[in-house]
């Protein structure tokens, strides 16, 4: 088995080897940075993995609501219930576009509709119900599961950094809990390093349980990402990627740190492959790419693989 740790899906060329140039200033030589300090973020959706025709949650939440509006027809009426009844993809994935353009309206209430699914809820069976769905689902245009739907060079890209002494985290917009009970199988990531959006807990004495409350504690985006990265790990990271605006201030929090880091923002470019190409989220990002320094990864022409292979295993992990 190839080593993933060598970016063979990587194409040569200069956001290569800027990646390797940048690991090589900080992990050898009088100036290497101590394996402790050493700490690389990523964003989940988009980065990690495919988001479009929408995040990977939201197809978990669609069928949620799809069941309760079949149980209370009136819920059929209004959004989001309205959009997983009838398949109307393209309202869900325009609500997370408009976000990252500043107009909240329409995530409000996905917001509020997510609340009602979890609310009273233990963790133990949220996270049954997450690991039965990553189980059996598969993407909604790929129509692969979901572990086949990860970006392979981003997960080598993990492999590589980890083999220099970096420890990864993964920091999202997404729900934390959504996600950890699949980021060890699909990225080697194990849940303590997952940070993201979360609902509000509580404590059942009697039953000796932690539920879940209806409402967000924090939404984990923007200006979000790098206080709960401080909080979480006590540390600035090196090393960040992203994809989208919400990730800027993640990316310039590693880049404009006491030692600069590498930011890689994934542009979605490619037209001819699998991957949806898309620039809508992401505008203030591109723009700004050059003058805030970041390396412009592009799907089209720096990665040879884009998805692991579809009769294969999924992406290398420990």
């Amino acid at each position: 088995m190839d080593d993933p740790a060598q970016l063979r899906s990587w194409n040569q060329g200069a956001t290569r080897d800027a990646i390797e140039r940048f690991v090589l200033s900080v992990t050898e030589g009088p100036d290497a940075v101590p394996v402790e300090d050493r700490i690389a973020v990523f964003d989940n959706d988009g980065t990690l993995w495919s988001e479009k025709p929408m995040p990977t949650q939201l197809h978990y939440v669609v069928e949620q609501w799809r069941v309760a509006a079949e149980l209370d027809p009136e819920l059929a009426q209004k959004q989001p219930y309205r959009a997983a009844v009838s398949g109307d993809l393209a309202w869900l994935g325009a609500a997370i576009d408009k976000h990252y353009s500043g107009d909240d309206s329409d995530l409000g209430v996905i917001l509020q509709a997510l609340g009602g699914l979890t609310d009273g809820v233990s963790v133990e069976k949220y996270a049954e119900s997450v690991a039965e769905f990553f189980a059996t689902a598969t993407h909604p245009v790929l129509e692969r599961r979901y572990a086949d739907a990860v970006y392979q060079p981003m997960v080598e890209l993990l492999r590589y950094l980890e083999q220099h002494g970096f420890t990864c985290y993964i920091v999202s917009g997404g729900e934390r809990d959504f996600m950890r009970p699949m980021t060890q199988s699909n990225y080697g990531i194990p849940p303590e390093r997952v940070i993201g959006s979360a609902f509000g807990l509580g404590y059942d004495a009697e039953k000796a349980v932690v539920r879940y409350a209806p409402s967000l504690a924090f939404f984990d985006d923007g200006p979000e990402k790098p206080v709960r990265i401080w909080s979480r790990i006590g540390r600035r990271p090196l090393f960040a990627a992203g994809n989208s605006n919400g990730d800027v201030p993640m990316l310039d929090f590693a880049r404009r740190g006491p030692r600069p880091g590498l930011a890689l923002l994934i542009h979605h470019d490619d037209d001819s492959r699998e991957d949806t190409p898309y620039d809508a989220g992401a505008e203030t990002a591109l723009a700004s790419a050059v003058d805030a320094g970041y390396i412009v990864v592009s799907v089209r022409d720096d990665w040879e693989t884009v998805f692991p292979g579809v009769s294969g295993s999924p992406a290398d992990v420990p």
